[in-house]
């Protein structure tokens, strides 16, 4: 969102963007706009009442407030939830104001009745109207009430309340275009752009982390997530170092949490996370290949890294991960649960043969 504000700015656009969390405000036209104790009361809140994205009124209050100052002729939403933004107040404002609406999805808690992805548990109840969520403690996280039909229709209220000569959809894979098109925003206008990556830090990159790592001429696998879950496959990559022998591969993850550091196998390399973007392009580029076994994916766009800085990929045909590989010849997509052993002792041994 910020490299797209950069990229309006230098063509003369006059640009704003707004956020709820993580970052303080930078200037005027880079602005937090909700509180600390907004976005932890809504938290709270939707814990109870299952209710993401109807609360924080106060919030959602002054960011309205601040486009009426400024009476933009085009508003581009990304993520609408994170316990940061009322949408009814949000959607009312949009359905009443003469802008244009460009909403990039990046996944499909817009038209669900509680969960952002639900490929890993095969539910389809989203198509009819959403009940007795299968994910409910799954984020937004909900440990009383099950709101999930209420929000589903609340959801295909309030988002199908912008006229549809106003606003478009933007999908980063086919995949989701194809979820979205079976939805209740089905009657928008859908583009599919696909995420980019800066090429001028991912790129091929010099790295002593063979050395500091003790990882010699071994094969090394690499994966790299933020966070850390079973759906992003983090117990592929246990069972792949119980079947590969540790003589002659060395699996690195990064990105995994203190927790999860103390109970990685020891055969195992495991970091936090890295200092710097540059740190990791140098990671990527010295890695043998990259795995990423996530099951519920839209595209993600640590595939693209990998191979702009010249790593293969192996990946699962889950989401839209087929879409995001390819730069590389020796990149592959497998089904999910695929022998990514034998496919890996495969690829090394055809790097023996070509040295």
């Amino acid at each position: 969102m910020r490299s797209l504000h950069k990229s309006l700015a230098a063509c003369g656009v006059d640009s704003y963007i707004f956020w709820g969390r993580r970052h303080e405000t930078i200037s005027g036209h880079e602005q937090c706009f909700a509180t600390r104790c907004g976005y932890l009361l809504h938290g709270a809140m939707a814990r109870l009442d299952d209710r993401a994205g109807f609360h924080s009124k106060y919030d959602t209050a002054r960011l309205l407030r601040l486009l009426d100052e400024i009476d933009p002729d085009v508003v581009h939403l990304h993520n609408v939830h994170g316990y940061y933004i009322n949408i009814e107040m949000l959607f009312g404002w949009l359905a009443s104001h003469r802008c244009q609406v460009r909403w990039t999805l990046h996944d499909c808690w817009a038209f669900t009745g509680h969960c952002p992805h639900f490929q890993y548990v095969g539910c389809n109840k989203w198509t009819k109207g959403c009940s007795r969520c299968p994910q409910r403690h799954g984020y937004p996280s909900s440990y009383l009430l099950d709101s999930s039909r209420r929000n589903w229709e609340d959801k295909r209220r309030v988002f199908t309340s912008v006229p549809a000569g106003r606003m478009t959809l933007i999908t980063p894979s086919h995949w989701l275009e194809g979820l979205v098109r079976q939805s209740f925003l089905k009657k928008y206008p859908i583009e599919v752009r696909h995420n980019t990556v800066d090429r001028s830090i991912f790129k091929p990159t010099p790295s002593d982390f063979r050395e500091r790592y003790d990882i010699g001429d071994r094969f090394m696998i690499l994966g790299v997530s933020s966070p850390w879950t079973e759906r992003k496959g983090l117990g592929d990559f246990v069972q792949l170092s119980e079947k590969l022998e540790i003589e002659n591969y060395a699996i690195v993850l990064v990105g995994l949490s203190k927790g999860q550091l103390k109970s990685l196998p020891k055969d195992m390399i495991g970091l936090k996370h890295t200092d710097s973007a540059q740190e990791l392009a140098g990671i990527y580029s010295t890695a043998d290949v990259f795995f990423n076994p996530t099951v519920e994916d839209n595209y993600p766009t640590v595939n693209l890294e990998a191979e702009a800085c010249g790593t293969p990929v192996i990946t699962y045909d889950t989401g839209g991960c087929a879409e995001t590989v390819g730069a590389v010849r020796s990149s592959t997509v497998l089904c999910a649960g695929a022998d990514v052993a034998t496919h890996i002792e495969a690829m090394r041994e055809q790097c023996i043969v070509r040295l």
